[in-house]
């Protein structure tokens, strides 16, 4: 496997419903849903000053031509009364801007897909999901979508998931701010990054989610397997001693008459990552072994790691074309990072619009900033010259890492988007000795 072991990001395509009018038979119910997307984007970044590099460090050079392939195949067959099995092949290819590594909020969220350079075909999702109506519950319209079957669906509902799936996919969504496939490609952009999203290297896991569903509000819970190794292909299925679960609460909002959301989301996940006073106690004694294991080099003899996280997703819309969306998440940051990336503490804010000002109703436009770092065990890990599986300059003059990214999305045809993204990174992977750093891309993007 290549170094561009990129976690997941949340670029994971949402399997929220779109609904419909409620009662109203809009919609023609059908058997099945077959969908299709493909997706490449191209990056570059501007040379920068560096006093020093280690092993993990985004290149001081000018770098061009960074290209990832993604290509997906949703199919989904409605089962028995209120069930569906779904079925997602994908094919994923290329490497991201030095191999994904150097930038803690990493610059390409289709990145985290690229297991190995050359196109793989895999199978990305595998699940069956149940709807469960909920008393003298209305129905409700649902369209045919991504792992999504048109027809009527239970307002009222508890909702269960089981099998193989990103669990990005229920969890920490957002309306302006979640799939690097059509809005912002960096990984703390895509989702609280914070939370060490328990995934394999592509961003897939196995397990189950079960989610109680009411009009105005929803909560879901869910628990899923976790890697063997950090930010490993290989998942653990010890469940007595390794797993990771997941709570949200997610409410409605209408503020002046205008829809918005609000999550809440807590995370526990216990794994075989070493602490980071481990990891010193491994740079003073010289214990390759251990240090190895937090780089995602080699598996750990022994469980024990813990890591509990919070966060919240917000979305509003304000006008009929813009639209407002923030994040903010924290992690006890004691133990290793073992998924996502090595984010301890994230704040995000944004601003979305759409083309409807200059005619161009399709087109998005979007801005964003962010605010990353770590806990105080984790910067002396990386002071000391310790390596996580993402970063590590082999020194730290630490400072928060803080990102501004702003894209174009044009909607070119029925079927075809092209976006500019620009994204600017000052202190990348915490290190006020290197960079500021430019970043630009041109993703393709086709959805059928």
């Amino acid at each position: 496997m290549t170094k561009a072991i990129l976690v997941f990001t949340f670029s994971t395509l949402s399997c929220k419903l779109t609904t419909a009018q409620i009662n109203k038979d809009t919609i023609k119910p059908n058997n099945w849903t077959n969908h299709f997307q493909f997706t490449t984007i191209v990056q570059s970044h501007s040379g920068f000053n560096s006093k020093y590099s280690g092993d993990n460090s985004l290149a001081d050079n000018v770098e061009t031509g960074a290209t990832t392939v993604t290509a997906t195949l949703f199919l989904g067959r409605k089962l028995w009364k209120g069930a569906a099995f779904y079925f997602n092949p994908e094919i994923s290819g290329g490497k991201g801007l030095s191999s994904s590594l150097g930038v803690a909020g990493a610059l390409n969220g289709e990145s985290y897909r690229v297991g190995a350079a050359s196109p793989t075909v895999f199978l990305a999702r595998a699940y069956l999901q149940q709807n469960i109506p909920l008393g003298n519950t209305t129905y409700e319209n649902v369209t045919d979508d991504v792992n999504q079957i048109a027809g009527k669906i239970p307002a009222n509902r508890i909702t269960i998931s089981a099998g193989k799936f990103a669990i990005g996919d229920f969890f920490d969504d957002n309306k302006y701010a979640h799939d690097a496939r059509s809005e912002f490609m960096n990984w703390s952009l895509m989702g609280n990054g914070a939370w060490d999203y328990p995934a394999n290297t592509r961003g897939y896991t196995m397990g189950v989610v079960v989610e109680l569903i009411k009009p105005k509000w929803a909560v879901r819970f869910s628990s899923v397997a976790v890697p063997r190794i950090a930010n490993a292909p290989q998942m653990e299925y010890v469940i007595s001693k390794a797993h990771s679960e997941t709570f949200e609460l997610e409410r409605k909002l209408n503020i002046n008459k205008r829809q918005g959301n609000i999550r809440l989301l807590l995370s526990n996940s216990i794994s075989k990552a070493p602490s980071y006073s481990d990891g010193l106690k491994a740079i003073t004694d010289g214990n390759t072994f251990l240090l190895d294991v937090i780089s995602g080099k080699a598996e750990n003899n022994t469980y024990g790691g813990k890591k509990f996280g919070a966060g919240y997703s917000f979305d509003q819309e304000l006008t009929d074309y813009l639209g407002i969306f923030s994040r903010a998440s924290w992690n006890d940051g004691m133990y290793a990072t073992w998924a996502f990336t090595e984010i301890d503490q994230s704040f995000s804010i944004g601003l979305s619009v759409k083309g409807t000002r200059w005619k161009r109703t399709d087109d998005v436009a979007a801005i964003a900033i962010v605010l990353n770092g770590i806990s105080a065990g984790h910067r002396e890990f990386l002071k000391a010259g310790g390596y996580g599986f993402i970063i590590g300059d082999g020194n730290l003059n630490y400072s928060s890492e803080n990102i501004i990214e702003a894209y174009y999305n044009a909607h070119l045809s029925k079927i075809f988007w092209l976006t500019f993204d620009y994204q600017f990174v000052n202190n990348p992977a915490y290190n006020k000795d290197r960079g500021p750093v430019h970043v630009f891309a041109i993703r393709a993007h086709i959805e059928i």
